[in-house]
């Protein structure tokens, strides 16, 4: 198994454009092999004295974080599954960031490989 994880900074006021983007991604990411596409909103994350997903983000007053993971069966699986996913005509638009409903430059991502499994 192979994780994707994101943490994304979104305005309040986008959070329904922000679904309908995940809706819509999500479903070419599944079409093209991804095991499983998760979108979370915040619901009991403060604020830290040290980190802290708002902090990670520079979270602004009137924005929520986001957390998202994307399941492959490989690491290879997932970059064959986001060659595609980036092709995708469906998601063409969302390619140029001043399109997004959140600012992709607060936004952080990886990979991750299994570490435990129970």
């Amino acid at each position: 198994m192979y994780v994707d994880g994101f943490v994304v900074p979104v305005p309040q006021k986008n959070l329904d454009a922000y679904r309908r983007l995940a809706r819509k991604a999500g479903k070419v990411w599944r079409e093209y092999g991804a095991l499983q596409y998760v979108e979370c909103v915040a619901d009991d994350v403060k604020r830290g004295k040290q980190t802290s997903f708002p902090q990670s983000v520079k979270l602004k007053p009137g924005e929520v974080v986001c957390f998202s993971w994307i399941v492959y069966k490989s690491r290879r699986q997932r970059d064959q599954v986001n060659k595609k996913v980036m092709a995708d005509p469906r998601l063409a638009a969302y390619m140029d960031p001043k399109s997004l409903p959140f600012d992709a430059k607060r936004m952080f991502w990886g990979g991750f490989k299994r570490l435990v499994e129970l």
